[in-house]
């Protein structure tokens, strides 16, 4: 898919980082409510049992994903609410911003603060959105022909090789589908999400655009109500930014 964005590659590494399972477990803590707002019992509520399966892959404790679960009912909790903010970062480069909320007075100030900071704007509601594609997005460790073949036999729209995994890309409604497919066939699934796809990428080949566009998506990715980060750029050949 022509549309594949570095910052996809270049977030999971961050998120690898141990230094930061606190606020990862907070970030996965705040999907997990939103997502129980569709029902709490994940065996009826495929967004929800998405969400448990990516904190169990993150090591998150049990009793905290049942903590987050039972927050939607809880009336004494302040509840969530889930936003969506557009912008534009150095460069003309394309930014979506999923938070989750219980003050939207305090995370839209700080959203734009980001932004500011490193060169960038936000922009009104659909000025920038419609330059993405929502999809269903799996992350399968194999690489070669025969795990290309196999993807897309089980219902995949497209697939990438992509340093030894193949990054598997389906319809929203596909995609427990296709990653319960994929299972049967004996593929390991690393990560499967809804994400929103840049429908075309914008390459960066000045390194000082790129650090400003870095230091915004960085910068985003430290706030706790914000849950995901999307943007379009890519890298230039040669271009590293530390």
């Amino acid at each position: 898919m022509s549309g594949h964005s570095k910052w996809a590659t270049i977030k999971r590494a961050k998120g690898a980082n141990d230094a930061k399972r606190g606020a990862l477990f907070t970030k996965i803590g705040n999907q997990i409510a939103i997502a129980a707002k569709g029902g709490t019992d994940p065996a009826t509520n495929s967004a929800l049992a998405l969400a448990v399966e990516r904190a169990k892959a993150a090591n998150m404790p049990m009793n905290n994903i049942e903590r987050a679960i039972q927050r939607v009912a809880d009336k004494s909790a302040a509840q969530l609410e889930e936003v969506m903010y557009e912008g534009y970062g150095s460069g003309g480069v394309a930014v979506l911003v999923e938070c989750a909320t219980d003050n939207k007075n305090r995370t839209y100030p700080e959203v734009r603060l980001a932004f500011s900071k490193s060169g960038g704007s936000l922009a009104e509601a659909g000025s920038v959105a419609y330059q993405f594609s929502r999809k269903g997005v799996i992350r399968v460790k194999a690489s070669g022909e025969d795990a290309l073949l196999t993807v897309l036999d089980a219902g995949a729209e497209d697939a990438q090789e992509e340093e030894g995994e193949i990054i598997v890309y389906t319809a929203p409604g596909d995609l427990a589908k296709v990653r319960d497919q994929l299972k049967t066939d004996g593929l390991e699934v690393v990560d499967a999400e809804l994400s929103f796809v840049p429908n075309n990428t914008l390459e960066v080949s000045d390194k000082e655009t790129a650090r400003k566009v870095m230091n915004l998506m960085e910068r985003l990715e430290d706030l706790d109500d914000v849950t995901n980060t999307y943007t379009n750029f890519d890298l230039a050949e040669g271009v590293e930014v530390g």
